[in-house]
């Protein structure tokens, strides 16, 4: 309830389409990324289910963000790092009918162009054979220091997509590049939707 207000009423969230994330079972959601206020606002969103994100660990080392990311069951990756073990989390979590929320950017995006997504959601989600919902996110948080995007108001807009459709019978690199392919067009198309959004508004 507290992050609901937060976003929707102090960060000014409108909401373009609604969450497809289904009420029970596991799921990966991701999205672009454009500032550390990213989580919450999606979060907002989804009333019913809970995200466990994986999230770069610096994050999880800022003083008051990173105790609302540990409320949240945030999962700390290692940039560049080979570690397995924020992978198997990642699983187990959906083993438990868990969703996990992933932004496959890889890092945050300093300007409207999606940057190449990176193959490991879409690996995670043929392995796990769980649906994929992509999210668009845009805003005024973009470009600010994290406790700028979180603590100064702004305006921000998510749209939600459908279940991401593409082929899982195999983890092969074609199979593997062309499902990550899928995933970032899903992303890019809910981009376009909320340009056409605001051009009418």
């Amino acid at each position: 309830m507290v992050n609901t207000l937060f976003a929707r009423i102090y960060h000014n969230l409108t909401i373009l389409h609604p969450s497809h994330l289904p009420r029970d079972g596991p799921a990966i959601v991701v999205s672009n990324h454009i500032s550390g206020l990213d989580p919450l606002l999606i979060q907002s969103a989804c009333r019913y289910r809970l995200i466990t994100w994986m999230m770069a660990r610096e994050y999880m080392e800022l003083p008051a963000m990173g105790r609302i990311f540990r409320v949240l069951g945030v999962i700390p990756v290692d940039r560049g790092s080979r570690e397995t073990g924020p992978l198997r989390r990642a699983f187990r979590q959906l083993d438990n009918g868990r969703i996990i929320g992933i932004f496959p950017e890889g890092k945050i995006a300093a300007t409207r162009e999606l940057l190449p997504f990176q193959t490991g959601v879409a690996l995670m989600a043929i392995r796990s054979n769980v649906p994929v919902h992509p999210v668009y996110l845009d805003g005024t948080q973009r470009n600010k220091e994290m406790g700028q995007a979180f603590f100064q108001r702004t305006r921000a807009i998510i749209s939600f997509g459908p279940e991401v459709e593409f082929d899982r019978s195999e983890t092969s690199k074609e199979k593997i590049d062309a499902a990550t392919d899928a995933i970032k067009s899903a992303v890019f198309k809910l981009r376009l939707e909320v340009d056409n959004f605001r051009k009418l508004r």
